[in-house]
């Protein structure tokens, strides 16, 4: 992953791309950070490619909420660039999950955890992100994993 990264940056700084090479510098900043703070915390490597995809996620995740607050103020142009950060930035993640095998996964998440109700959502999102990190967006998950426990607690 760190490779990739790097030569990504090499990349984009040739080809002369600035939205590419600033989302890419930020990237590589919050990996520095947090790698920081993981051999602070005695873990001499830095963060594994796992913390990495969870990392890019919420990434994402921040400038789709900064997209959707610009898109409501009336700036459209800024809300166009987060956007187009968001498209950088998941070229970094592995091929999402289509909707069949997002549901697969959610029901075999639920069976491995033998989630009978609501209560279980925190143990299925842990299955889930552990089986799954950077293959699928977990802000939007977690409203199907709720929505299949509720349905699962009332059939019960």
């Amino acid at each position: 992953m760190r490779d990739e990264i790097s030569r990504s940056m090499k990349d984009a700084l040739k080809a002369g791309d600035k939205i590419a090479l600033s989302t890419i510098r930020l990237i590589a900043a919050a990996l520095k950070d947090r790698d920081i703070t993981a051999r602070g915390n005695g873990v001499s490597e830095g963060i594994s490619d796992d913390e990495i995809l969870s990392m890019l996620q919420t990434m994402i995740k921040q400038r789709r909420e900064s997209s959707a607050m610009y898109r409501d103020a009336g700036r459209a142009e800024l809300a166009e660039t987060e956007e187009k950060e968001i498209k950088i930035i998941q070229e970094f993640l592995p091929e999402q999950l289509g909707d069949d095998e997002i549901i697969t996964a959610l029901e075999t998440a639920i069976s491995q955890t033998s989630a009978v109700s609501v209560k279980d959502m925190g143990k299925v999102m842990a299955y889930l992100k552990q089986e799954y990190t950077g293959k699928m967006d977990f802000s939007k998950i977690s409203a199907q994993v709720k929505t299949a426990l509720m349905d699962l607690s009332k059939d019960g």
